[in-house]
């Protein structure tokens, strides 16, 4: 590791101790990749406030699947061991703070790369609380859930934490939820934030997770005061603020807040040591354009046009169109929906939908989906798929074409209670699992999980938020994989699906003008005219290759072309 500057031994080492090298544990060392090696420097440089005097936290930035979790464990782990002056220890004790799903993952991965011999992890659950940690010596790691850490932030509070990780740290896009306010009321200034997503929606939830890393003035000590990332970021003459506006200049992120983006540089970059990913977008024509047409003309949408709308009416108009492009059937069950919005709709359905009896030919998509299921069965007997949807009645459907289709499968959606998910996972890993399709919600288990198995991903549907479907389709390109990966994307052309990609783009630029400072992008909000966008059918083939001005003639002849057709 780095040695600390002059400037640095003179104000963090009054007692005159000796410097000494700090070096990572040959133990770990030996499974670090060239790019982890290099986050790893940069988290030491961060939290031991050698990039910036007072600034003692770090957001690392790295894509889902580069091995962000490694990188914190060997941090961890140096820091409880070693230091540069006299070589006495950085930190008594790390707090980790995940979702509940990961608590235990967290446990799993710190024996995984040190061994219960060298490191005692404790993990807070049913079975073991927070009082047990309190009372015993042994553990010098403390892994918890964001909701428990609410619950019990008294007694998180009276414990000497020397370094916080916070994982999956776009959960704290809101400085208001109580989850921030707690994390903020803990004493450590030494922070990392580990997300592959730190810009989902827009630039406010990036300021959110910034003034946890780094709460108050970062040029001073760290009171919960709040605010300051705005006020730097959002003034007229900030430096983004040309790069905000779509203008051609623009400064970089000023030095104090670091951010860690060499190895988030867009979708599905290549894993060192790892098998190519191939990234498909398949386009598929509305079976239902008709019932799509007609579904535009209702007084509902058109009452969404005029001022005065309310916002749950726009997204009930959404919801329908995107019902109706993963199959008509979903549509033709109002649901919760308010029952005046079907009126006049109902004989524009088949009689079969109300048999249960469905037709892949009623859905472009669902159509797609057969075939290329028929075609990977055939071509390679042997690959897994899995399937991911944002809606529950979505895998209903699609579960019933793997029982039409005699395809054997497994399931992950809300329903499963969380002790049980690691099991299906493992199983369906595993070489001799039998069940070639694993159908996923992205809701449920969109976070953390490894499914390797498997070598094709199939995204159903897609969503606003690009970080939903990123994290989604990053789930079989992870460490560990051995094959070639295949995603694909289900669009139906001309419908609100395309322009939900087209918008998932643009907020992607948005995140790459902030961390990777990359190309400028504009952020936009919903008006008039792009709900009018929104609610419209156009009749070409592909909408989204028509706006890229693209040469090829769509039918991948083209090499290098991104996009193509089935």
């Amino acid at each position: 590791m780095p040695r600390p500057s002059s400037t640095h031994q003179w104000s963090n080492n009054k007692s005159g101790l000796p410097v000494v090298d700090v070096v990572v544990d040959p133990h770990l060392n030996v499974h670090l990749r060239p790019h982890q090696r290099e986050g790893l420097v940069f988290l030491y440089e961060c939290v031991m406030g050698m990039r910036s005097a007072g600034c003692h936290g770090a957001i690392l930035a790295d894509e889902m699947g580069l091995g962000k979790t490694l990188q914190s464990v060997a941090l961890s782990w140096t820091l409880l061991k070693q230091g540069p002056y006299g070589g006495r220890p950085v930190v008594k004790r790390v707090l980790v703070v995940t979702p509940g799903s990961l608590v235990q993952n967290w446990g799993k991965e710190f024996n995984k790369w040190l061994g219960r011999e060298r490191i005692q992890v404790f993990t807070v659950d049913q079975d073991h609380r927070m009082e047990h940690f309190v009372s015993s010596p042994l553990h010098s790691v403390l892994v918890i859930s964001y909701e428990m850490l609410v619950r019990c932030l008294e007694q998180v509070q009276k414990v000497d934490f020397g370094l916080i990780v916070c994982d999956e740290g776009h959960r704290l896009k809101n400085s208001s939820i109580k989850t921030s306010s707690a994390l903020n009321s803990l004493s450590c200034s030494r922070r990392v934030i580990l997300t592959g997503t730190p810009v989902q929606n827009d630039l406010q939830e990036f300021y959110a997770i910034i003034e946890v890393r780094q709460p108050g003035d970062p040029s001073g000590p760290p009171p919960p005061t709040g605010g300051c990332t705005r006020s730097l970021f959002s003034a007229p003459d900030s430096p983004l603020a040309p790069r905000r506006s779509g203008g051609a200049s623009g400064g970089a992120v000023p030095p104090d807040w670091h951010v860690h983006p060499e190895a988030h540089a867009g979708d599905h970059q290549p894993l060192p040591a790892s098998p190519p990913g191939l990234d498909a977008l398949l386009r598929a024509l509305p079976s239902a354009a008709a019932l799509y047409q007609r579904l535009l003309c209702h007084r509902v949408f058109t009452s969404c046009l005029q001022a005065g709308a309310q916002a749950h009416t726009h997204l009930a108009c959404i919801t329908a169109l995107k019902k109706l492009c993963n199959h008509p059937a979903l549509l033709a069950d109002g649901g919760s929906e308010e029952p005046s919005f079907y009126d006049g709709l109902a004989e524009l359905f088949p009689e079969s939908y109300s048999s249960g009896e469905l037709s892949t030919a009623d859905s472009g998509k669902l159509l797609v989906l057969s075939e290329l299921l028929g075609a990977i069965r055939q071509l390679s007997p042997s690959d897994r798929v899995v399937v991911v949807s944002n809606y529950t009645k979505t895998l209903d459907l699609l579960q019933d074409l793997c029982v039409g289709l005699g395809y054997t499968f497994c399931r992950l959606d809300g329903h499963m209670p969380t002790g049980q998910r690691q099991r299906l996972v493992d199983s369906f890993n595993s070489p001799f699992s039998q069940n070639f399709l694993f159908l996923l919600s992205s809701k449920a288990g969109g976070l953390g999980l490894n499914l390797v198995g498997a070598s094709h991903l199939v995204l159903y549907d897609i969503d606003w938020n690009p970080a939903n479907d990123i994290q989604a389709m990053a789930r079989v390109w992870r460490d560990g994989q051995k094959k070639t990966v295949h995603i694909y994307r289900l669009l139906t052309a001309g419908t609100i699906e395309e322009r939900v990609f087209q918008r998932q783009v643009s907020k992607q630029g948005l995140s790459g003008t902030v961390v990777d400072l990359g190309k400028a992008a504009e952020h936009t909000s919903f008006s008039t005219n792009e709900l009018r966008d929104l609610f419209s059918l156009t009749d070409t083939p592909c909408l989204t290759h028509d706006l890229l001005g693209c040469s090829c003639s769509m039918d991948g002849s083209v090499v290098g072309a991104r996009f193509h057709t089935l």
